[in-house]
Order: structure tokens, then C-alpha cells, then sequence
């Protein structure tokens, strides 16, 4: 999991910066429900912001408009962002997808991902089913999915989806191969729960702003403090499982042919999961043992092999700090 803040202006940017946030996403929360932020904003923070940190775009809830949003998500690419997110409430399926296909032509020749996004609570305001997020990204030909919400009321993102669907979403959404992101009145206490669903990113703006109010400015201490819990996830120090999904098992391993070792460092999960579908598919491989430096990675490839009728035959930790887990296919 990585730290996505979002930001309103060059100074929010700054802050996030300084407190570690890895993507910094600008958006304008005085534009209706959520919406865009003004493409000179856009500009000065992507300018401000070094190539190695994540610099993304909001446009919030889109109009029902095909060229107008596929404009938008021009404007975007032309700007450089890291990624665009386009967001659907009230519209329907095919429209939905109709939208994404025109942004991602809008897109072709730039490096900017595109991230469709629905909210948890669009019910309360008659819109399209957040559970459908997987399929539309996947329809909408999209580089990853977010899943936020719109009301501002106290309730977040568990309020309105249970755990283990969002659980759900996310890793069909790393069997595709996509990133994986997750908002909506996020706080620290929620990260126990974020831990165990294990997106990729994961966005905030009220727990890290002055006093907890989203409508304040972010600060840089409450970003750092934020990041520095989610960082005691990662790492295994704050254990958020109260059983390990699998049994660890000896230190040992067998080697020789048709063995293969799938490094995992500087991978995502989906890349991961990716690696190990990819090598089960070729049929060659009588073992492949991975290697998952984040030990939340370590229990979507649990998943990964049990929905598979993969065997684990050991996993165990290495002298470097990762996680070794042997698969027999």
C-alpha cells in the first residue's frame, strides 16, 4: 500500500511532499460534489512536484458528456499527470463505458494511466452499483480502479461496502493486472482494514489535514504520522491478521529442474500475481518459489494459490527481511 493525498493547491502539494505522501492528487472540493481542479493548478503542481513522486488528476464526477470528459482527460495527458481519475455516478453502464473508451483514445501517446472510479454510497444518490467497479475498469480498458465516496457526513468507504467485498474487488482487480486504490473518509483506525484488503493506494485528505477537517489544509505532520502507520502494516509490525492465512513451514526447499524463483522486489501484487499466472500457464514448472519483500503481498499470493488449487509448501523468512513461498502448481 502506498500513500495517495489529495490536494488543492501548489501549498497542499508542498506539505504532502514534505510528509512523505508517494502520489499527490489534485482535485477541487468547491466544485460540486467533487470536481476538477483548474488546469493552471494542475500545471504549477506537476511542475513543483519531482518526476519520481506521483503528480495525478481528479476530474470528480463527470458530466454525461462522451467529448467533453474525453477532453478533460486530454487536458490531463497533455499535462503530464501521473493519472486521470474519471468518476460515475448517476449514468448509466454503456455510457459509462463509452466514457472510458473515448478518455483512453484521448490518452494514446501519453504516459498518463487511466483510473475509472465509482463511490461506495451512490445509492443514496441513484447511481451506478460500486460493486460493478471491476467490470467497468475492465471495460472501459482502464490502468486501475479507485473506489471513494461523496457524502460527507461522518460515514466512510466501510459504511456503505462490507470488508470482504472490497476485499474482493481488489484482488480480481490485481488478477487483471491493474492498481488497485481505495477512499472515502478514511482515517488511521480504518488501516487495520485497509491492511487486510491490501490495495495499492490508499487516499486521504480529512486525516491528514489541520484538526481532522477535510475542509482545512493539509499538513505535513499529520501526513508523515499517517504514512508512518501504514508503513508499521506493511512491514508486518502491526499484525493485522489474527491468524496467518497459511501455516509457515520449514526452512528448507527443494531445488534443481523445474524450479523457477520469481523475485517480487520492486514489484506491485498485480505484478507479482501476474509473474506467477504467467509461469503456472507455460505448464514447465514443477516448483516456483516467490519472493514478496511486502508482507501484506504475502497473503494475496495465499489467495492467489488457493483459488487456484495451487499447493504452498513452505513459507518462511529470509536473511534479507522478505517472505520465500514455495508453490507447487
Amino acid at each position: 500500500m502506498i500513500l495517495m493525498v489529495s490536494v488543492q493547491n501548489l501549498d497542499e502539494a508542498m506539505e504532502a511532499l514534505r510528509g512523505e505522501a508517494d502520489i499527490v492528487d489534485v482535485k477541487n472540493l468547491q466544485e460540486a460534489l467533487v470536481g476538477s481542479a483548474h488546469p493552471n493548478v494542475v500545471r504549477q503542481v506537476r511542475q513543483a512536484v519531482p518526476e519520481d513522486i506521483h503528480a495525478s488528476v481528479t476530474l470528480g464526477v463527470v458530466p454525461n458528456q462522451v467529448g467533453t470528459v474525453a477532453m478533460a482527460a486530454y487536458a490531463a495527458g497533455a499535462l503530464n499527470a501521473t493519472s486521470v481519475k474519471v468518476g460515475f455516478m448517476e449514468t448509466e453502464y454503456d455510457l459509462a463505458v463509452e466514457v472510458l473508451l473515448a478518455c483512453r483514445e484521448a490518452l494514446d501517446g501519453t504516459e498518463t494511466k487511466l483510473i475509472g472510479s465509482l463511490f461506495a454510497d451512490n445509492h443514496l444518490y441513484g447511481g451506478l452499483d460500486p460493486l460493478l467497479m471491476t467490470r467497468l475498469a475492465r471495460d472501459g480498458r482502464c490502468d486501475g480502479f479507485l473506489i471513494d465516496t461523496l457524502t460527507k457526513d461522518g460515514r466512510n468507504l466501510f459504511d456503505f461496502v462490507s470488508e470482504p467485498d472490497l476485499r474482493r474487488m481488489v484482488f480480481e482487480g490485481k488478477d487483471l493486472g491493474m492498481s488497485t486504490a481505495l477512499s472515502g473518509h478514511l482515517r488511521i483506525d480504518d488501516l487495520d482494514e485497509l491492511a487486510r484488503i491490501n490495495p495499492d493506494i490508499v487516499g486521504v485528505r480529512g486525516a491528514v489535514c489541520r484538526m481532522g477537517d477535510r475542509g482545512g489544509s493539509v499538513h505535513w505532520e499529520a501526513v508523515k504520522e499517517f504514512k508512518r502507520q501504514l508503513d508499521m502494516r506493511k512491514s508486518g509490525e502491526v499484525d493485522v491478521h489474527a491468524r496467518p492465512a497459511a501455516a509457515t513451514a520449514s526452512n528448507g526447499a527443494p531445488g534443481g529442474e523445474g524450479w523457477v524463483v520469481i523475485d517480487g522486489t520492486g514489484k506491485s501484487c498485480a505484478g507479482i500475481i501476474a509473474a506467477l499466472s504467467e509461469r503456472v500457464q507455460r505448464g514447465e514448472d514443477s516448483f516456483i518459489e516467490v519472493i514478496i519483500p511486502d508482507v501484506l503481498n504475502t497473503y494475496d499470493v495465499v489467495v492467489w494459490a488457493e483459488k487456484g488449487n495451487h499447493s504452498i509448501l513452505t513459507r518462511r523468512r529470509d536473511g534479507s527481511g522478505s517472505t520465500r513461498i514455495l508453490i507447487q502448481p
